[in-house]
């Protein structure tokens, strides 16, 4: 028996259908570096004039930039029957590379990376796991390989993870009054990102990084300069070796990699090491308790499935992991985004 569907309903599937195409257009207005053009122009431009300072075709140029207006992305004036293309306020902030908010690196290894491995949804769902052994073995996904395994694309990586924190890293250190921790270690923040953020908002707190070697290698090269000393490093692997003794552990956006087991084992060492009266700051984002949403919880955790043996969780499950390892007074804060957890010791 048929059911009247209205028209609605049907766009949104179609929509869904194209998703892939809405977010490749996007990256490739921001490689070819249209939102960085129109930014430090600071003036409306033609599709014409903007094809020739970009050196692409005009039709091509005049198509993507209709299609990034209809996607909001760009606003278009039409002046003596001609189009004038400028950002709106959101791709000044967020696209254009030279904008201190820039989430510039995140789109490109969204573009160069997960947009490939995302083909290997099904065999995950199939299987229940990760899909890491066929995503390295195939020839096509060499640079997913690259972003762990040389120096530059080590970099990549982490500045990708530094773009999401320029956005989210304020709200996240200050969702709980952290000024109680004098010694603060970010387990798994090579970035440097957050660590810049704590020292910034807590003139009393000093933090220590600890991470992989190549991480820190890489981190101590890029990302912190010798003015900056209250920052410090120390080289290690969290599963193998003893971390650092702190008032404060910072985890963010570690756990959604692991299993269950072993986040209560990372949990529990960090407890072993916490000074009495400490404590450790979770930063993921959430699922609602009825696990209703959020969507992008749902979908961060979909790519979980794909590259790791983790998942995003509730506030239920957050609260269970840190009880099992002895953190008590466990506390969530709701960002916009991301949500901050803190349990003491």
């Amino acid at each position: 028996m048929e059911t009247t569907i209205g028209f609605e309903n049907i766009k949104l599937v179609l929509q869904h259908g194209f998703g892939f195409i809405i977010s490749k257009v996007m990256f490739t207005a921001a490689e070819l570096g249209v939102f960085d053009l129109l930014r430090e122009s600071g003036e409306v431009l033609t599709s014409a004039a903007i094809a020739e300072r970009l050196g692409t075709s005009h039709v091509g140029m005049e198509r993507l930039l209709e299609t990034c207006v209809g996607l909001k992305l760009l606003r278009v004036e039409k002046k003596d029957g001609e189009a004038l293309y400028g950002n709106t306020d959101v791709s000044n902030l967020c696209l254009a590379k030279s904008s201190p908010r820039s989430q510039y690196p995140s789109m490109m290894y969204s573009s160069e990376v997960s947009f490939s491995n995302v083909l290997y949804m099904t065999d995950a769902v199939r299987e229940g796991k990760n899909q890491m052994e066929k995503i390295y073995a195939s020839p096509s996904n060499d640079i997913f390989a690259g972003f762990y395994r040389s120096k530059q694309d080590m970099k990549k990586f982490l500045d990708t993870m530094n773009s999401v924190w320029v956005l989210n890293g304020n709200e996240m250190m200050s969702a709980f009054d952290l000024s109680c921790f004098p010694l603060i270690c970010d387990v798994g923040g090579g970035g440097c990102a957050l660590a810049k953020e704590c020292v910034s908002l807590y003139p009393n707190s000093t933090v220590t990084i600890f991470d992989l070697p190549k991480v820190i290698e890489t981190a101590k090269k890029h990302y912190v300069s010798s003015e900056e000393h209250r920052i410090t490093f120390h080289k290690g692997d969290f599963f193998k070796d003893p971390v650092p003794e702190a008032d404060l552990y910072v985890l963010s956006r570690i756990l959604h990699d692991w299993n269950d087991e072993k986040c209560v084992c990372l949990l529990t060492s960090l407890y072993k090491f916490c000074k009495p009266g400490g404590g450790v700051l979770i930063v993921e984002i959430l699922l609602n308790e009825d696990r209703s949403g959020p969507l992008e919880a749902h979908l961060q955790s979909m790519m979980m499935l794909i590259h790791t043996e983790g998942k995003e969780r509730t506030p239920s499950e957050y609260n269970a992991l840190l009880s099992a390892a002895g953190f008590k007074e466990i506390q969530f804060k709701k960002g916009s985004i991301y949500s901050a957890i803190l349990g003491r010791k």
